[in-house]
């Protein structure tokens, strides 16, 4: 548990911030590439978003895509106060460049009690300030697209996804090995580790799995699984036919 004397600001945020609701607005601070993406996306998903820029052109550019864009320094809590900002259930900091400027701003935002940040980081060092300063989830959007494309370019994999470190979902085609077998038969999680989420049949759709859903040519799977484990079953040569 925190010191009660350790400043509000330098504390671990809390780990279990509020849910966001359907339709709850959405407060996005920075609007280059990835905010305004988030923030149009939000829009499509049905919230109300605030954009915030300090570049007057940014502001203007997207004031017709989001429900309302404002040309102003959210490092400040006095500006933010100004904006509304607590009656946003979210507020997420998109700032890609200005490390300071992105730092100051989760701490203004902490210090007016927002209940759910989100916050972009450039480096592990930049998300372990954010953290400290009061961000409930720091992102790293460059470092782990990364990652995720590097396992799709050395791998047989057609999608990556780690859900938790050491632990990842992956789409891959189903293994020559195991075709014209039922998974009962095939026994992935003692034998390979992994479990099937769902399978997608040759020139099918994706559907649940079943321990007699049987393995054919073209067969796309999705499985879960510890990392290397995934990786590894990924790995097992097959026809190269899944689409």
């Amino acid at each position: 548990m925190a010191d009660e004397r350790t400043p509000r600001r330098f504390r671990r945020a809390e780990p279990r911030p509020p849910t966001l609701g359907t339709h709850d607005p959405v407060m996005v601070i920075g609007l280059g590439r990835f905010g305004s993406a988030l923030a149009t996306s939000l829009m499509d998903l049905g919230h109300e978003v605030l954009g915030v820029d300090t570049d007057p052109g940014l502001v203007q550019r997207h004031s017709r895509a989001l429900t309302q864009t404002v040309e102003a320094d959210a490092t400040d809590p006095a500006v933010l106060a100004q904006l509304g900002a607590k009656e946003f259930a979210c507020a997420v900091v998109g700032i890609g460049t200005g490390i300071e400027a992105s730092v100051l701003t989760v701490a203004a935002l902490a210090d007016l009690q927002i209940p759910n940040i989100w916050a972009k980081a450039i480096s592990d060092p930049h998300a372990r300030i954010l953290e400290r300063v009061g961000a409930h989830h720091v992102v790293s959007p460059e470092r782990q697209m990364g990652e995720r494309v590097a396992h799709l370019v050395t791998g047989r994999m057609m999608e990556y996804l780690e859900l938790d470190p050491g632990f990842a979902l992956v789409e891959t085609a189903a293994p020559t090995e195991l075709l014209g077998r039922t998974l009962t038969e095939v026994g992935l999680r003692s034998n390979y580790g992994v479990t099937v989420v769902c399978i997608k049949p040759a020139g099918g759709s994706f559907t649940y799995a079943t321990a007699d859903t049987r393995l054919g040519p073209g067969d796309t799977l999705m499985v879960a699984g510890e990392t290397r484990k995934a990786e590894a079953f990924a790995e097992l040569p097959s026809d190269g036919s899944a689409a």
